[in-house]
């Protein structure tokens, strides 16, 4: 009945909460039926009406960690700034600022991305959620790939090369962002953001 959907569902979210702060305070592998019910306030048999088994709660606690690392946030900034080279430097320090602040929303990444070698439903997820990544940077890169290239060159960028010019930019772009995420993972006590701003402005934007 409606009105009795409209609670499991809301349940249903509450659990899924409580397991993303398990695994993202202790790793997947922590992520138990008991830890998440306990986590949740729940009864072990409320965690299993709704997972009715580990490895389903582990798959759709997926797309939460996919919004959290492969979902682009847009400064409000960005729409007032004029120069496509300066908003790329704003994206790109807004994102790794972003991914790095906490890294362990990363590892959990990165956890599902080594779980996606043995499973190849959590495999197209990722690999999907990445090519969307992808896409939302693309829309900054456009306008700046020709300028790059035509810089380059020395004259002007020639017609067709415009579109491999920021599918390229694009893609560096989120490996710069999940690679200064990467950073703070393994290695925080000598990671700086600062540093790692500076650098991949200076890459990307020439």
């Amino acid at each position: 009945m409606p009105g009795q959907k409209a609670p499991e569902e809301h349940r249903r979210r509450e659990i899924l909460r409580a397991g993303y702060e398990v695994a993202v305070r202790h790793g997947i592998e922590a992520l138990t039926v008991r830890a998440v019910a306990a986590r949740a306030e729940v009864s072990h048999g409320t965690v299993l009406f709704h997972f009715n088994r580990r490895d389903a709660l582990v798959e759709a606690l997926l797309d939460n960690v996919l919004e959290a690392t492969t979902v682009l946030r847009v400064p409000a900034e960005l729409e007032r700034l004029a120069s496509p080279a300066e908003r790329m430097r704003t994206l790109l320090g807004a994102e790794m600022e972003r991914l790095s602040r906490d890294p362990r929303h990363f590892r959990l990444f990165l956890e599902y991305w080594a779980l996606g070698v043995r499973d190849a439903t959590i495999r197209r997820k990722v690999v999907g959620a990445l090519d969307g990544y992808r896409r939302a940077f693309r829309v900054v890169s456009e306008a700046l790939g020709p300028g790059i290239r035509a810089r380059r060159r020395g004259g002007d960028t020639p017609r067709g090369v415009s579109n491999a010019a920021s599918d390229g930019l694009a893609a560096v772009a989120v490996s710069l962002v999940h690679g200064c995420a990467l950073q703070a993972v393994i290695d925080p006590r000598n990671f700086s953001i600062r540093r790692h701003v500076e650098a991949a402005s200076n890459l990307v934007t020439g």
